[in-house]
């Protein structure tokens, strides 16, 4: 994923998110509308949730230690994951309270044109912010389907930047809706039962959001994509023969570790060997170049070991496996 890329939909959101915040609690000052008071709320922690992703994005460019030698790349999982939190407890949680405390005790909207036209600038201002997300994550996507590019993502930012987004355009809806039925029926159960229905969406993307960042956290493998240009690179067809068995891991969304058992031949020298596991290194880089730490073992092959299955503990085990659609 471009860095810059997704800065520029970070931003662009919490901009959006902090106009629309102040908006939304003036508009609750003057209605008393719980909807616009969990609007509110579910803005600020939007703006706060954005800022968690930028500094997560600094912290995670630190160059490596001897504590952390594969550097910080995954500072960027943790403050998703944590965005993930936030969004479930702040804004979820809190507009499920207010919407039950609403529907228990409903009040009449006073000074309906504050949440209203409040309500038609937050759609506006959040459908700028969504429309910057789409056209980042245009540029990354290719063929992709849009669930296929949240889960494929080893980025988190545009997924949540896009998810965030489009949960807070149908919340806006939600909240317009209950607002307009309170007014009509005069009636202000809809308030809550607006509010209610925002807080149950604000759960649903939560857990999609932590489901995701968790499998970041726990380490995934390359994609299909970027395996098969592995194995090609790896191959040469003299020395390297083969790989007996291969695992990558992302240590951060732009840095992937590769470490492999390849085949070389019985009578190799040495000297051969290492010129080839370095040719190879060279090729693995220019294939995928985000394929910085490498580790190429090289053994013998065994066709008898080979025959038990693949294996990929076995040493010689069997051929490479690729990962699960979508990991």
């Amino acid at each position: 994923m471009s860095a810059s890329g997704g800065t520029r939909a970070i931003v662009a959101a919490l901009g959006a998110n902090l106009a629309i915040a102040a908006s939304k609690f003036v508009a609750f000052a003057f209605s008393g509308s719980s909807s616009m008071l969990a609007e509110g709320v579910h803005s600020l922690a939007d703006s706060g949730n954005q800022a968690l992703l930028l500094i997560g994005g600094k912290k995670a460019q630190r160059e490596a230690t001897p504590q952390h030698p594969f550097g910080y790349g995954r500072e960027r999982y943790i403050y998703a994951f944590l965005v993930s939190i936030v969004l479930f407890s702040v804004g979820g949680m809190f507009a499920v309270y207010e919407g039950y405390e609403k529907i228990k005790h409903p009040h009449e909207i006073e000074h309906w044109y504050w949440p209203v036209g409040v309500l038609i600038f937050a759609i506006i201002a959040e459908g700028f912010s969504f429309r910057t997300a789409i056209k980042e994550s245009n540029e990354l996507r290719g063929t992709h389907s849009w669930s296929q590019f949240i889960r494929r993502a080893k980025a988190p930012e545009l997924p949540v930047v896009l998810l965030e987004d489009f949960g807070a355009l149908i919340g806006l809806v939600l909240a317009l809706g209950g607002v307009g039925l309170a007014l009509l029926t005069d009636d202000g159960i809809w308030d809550g039962i607006g509010t209610l229905c925002i807080g149950i969406l604000l759960i649903l993307i939560a857990l999609v959001l932590a489901a995701e960042t968790k499998s970041l956290l726990l380490g995934e493998s390359a994609g299909i994509e970027d395996v098969q240009k592995i194995e090609a690179a790896i191959v040469d067809g003299h020395t390297v023969t083969g790989i007996i068995h291969m695992r990558t891991l992302h240590l951060g969304p732009e840095e992937l570790l590769v470490a492999a058992k390849i085949a070389v031949q019985h009578d190799d020298t040495a000297t051969e060997v290492a010129t080839a596991i370095n040719a190879a290194e060279s090729r693995i880089r220019e294939a995928v170049p985000i394929a910085r730490v490498i580790y190429l073992e090289p053994d013998i092959y065994s066709e008898s070991e080979a025959t038990k299955g693949p294996d990929r503990e076995a040493t010689p085990g069997g051929p490479a496996q690729h990962p699960a659609p979508g990991h």
